[in-house]
């Protein structure tokens, strides 16, 4: 039922149930709305740092006749973090509306528009999201990975051809092709492979207590945060905390057959440098919790199993659950 019709105010920041923790939490759409969703019932410092190389949709659309940075995962992470009164649903329900109609406006979320009419109007990618943060009452902060506009690209091995011979490896351009690729991704590559971070967040991510690698597309959401040279820099050296939250299953067209051993091996075939030390996993992801336990023991990480999915029988985690395991984790 929409909330809209209802005098609100908002009614300032839950008090934390560890107000002095501060986190980062990486990823961008889905799975990171489920890690903001649970980590603002839990930390008192929060802080979300999101992929830019979506380009498809509203997103790809503004990108394109604007040369902005794509707001979409952006809009995603704001939506997350708005509090769970009148004020903060309405606003979430206003920032996530599509328009409909057969015009050019069909598609566009008010959201985006809004985090781009500020950025026009402020010259300043970061002191728009934080006036919009402001005015949802958000519980945390967001910020873009980098400033510099950038693509991904994929190497992706083909299907076997009809002989059984391997298929050949292309190279593949754009988040949403990347995503929708058919065969599986060898490697992927940031153009430019040197974009600007984003000062405020390799600070938050330098200086956090924890930092929260997943859920989310694997290739296209995750893994893009290790290949911005200032921000990987950040995030191996960081005196904090690294969980690494798995997928409940792999995704088609980008980790298709993935288990929890194949998320973690692409992970570190791009990040081998990468000090994790946590890695949370659902037990019905789980064929062989000895042989997950030691392989995470390997990269000297712990291992915790725990009911984190959502009782829909959908691959998206469910916030309240998985704010528990945080709450345990980083007390």
């Amino acid at each position: 039922m929409s909330s809209f019709g209802e005098t609100a105010v908002p009614l300032g920041p839950r008090q934390a149930d560890l107000p002095g923790v501060a986190v980062a939490a990486l990823g961008g759409g889905h799975g990171l709305y489920a890690s903001l969703a649970a980590l603002r019932e839990v930390v008192g410092d929060l802080t979300a740092v999101v992929t830019v190389a979506d380009n498809g949709g509203s997103s790809g659309r503004l990108r394109s006749e604007f040369g902005v940075l794509p707001p979409g995962d952006l809009r995603m992470a704001l939506a997350a973090l708005c509090g769970d009164d009148d004020w903060g649903r309405t606003w979430a329900e206003v920032l996530q509306h599509r328009f409909a109609g057969d015009g050019d406006m069909r598609g566009h979320a008010i959201g985006n528009l809004l985090i781009v009419g500020l950025w026009e109007l402020l010259g300043d990618e970061v002191s728009a999201l934080d006036w919009v943060g402001r005015l949802l009452g958000a519980r945390g902060r967001v910020l873009p990975m980098a400033v510099t506009p950038l693509d991904i690209t994929a190497d992706v091995r083909r299907p076997d051809g009809p002989d059984g011979t391997p298929g050949a490896v292309e190279r593949v351009r754009g988040q949403v092709e990347v995503a929708s690729s058919a065969g599986r991704i060898v490697n992927i590559q940031l153009d430019p492979p040197d974009p600007q971070a984003c000062p405020e967040a390799v600070a938050t991510v330098r200086d956090a207590d924890w930092v929260v690698l997943g859920p989310g597309s694997w290739y296209t959401s995750v893994i893009p945060h290790l290949m911005v040279p200032e921000l990987r820099r950040a995030l191996v050296g960081s005196r904090g905390r690294l969980a690494v939250v798995l997928n409940l299953e792999g995704q088609p067209g980008e980790t298709a057959g993935y288990g929890p051993e194949d998320h973690l091996a692409a992970l570190f075939e791009h990040a081998p440098d990468l000090r994790i030390d946590t890695v949370v996993a659902d037990p019905r992801t789980v064929a062989d919790a000895a042989g997950l336990t030691r392989t995470v023991a390997d990269w000297g990480a712990r291992l915790v199993v725990a009911d984190v999915a959502a009782d829909d029988g959908s691959p998206r985690h469910d916030p309240a659950r998985l704010a528990q395991v945080f709450r345990t984790l980083m007390a």
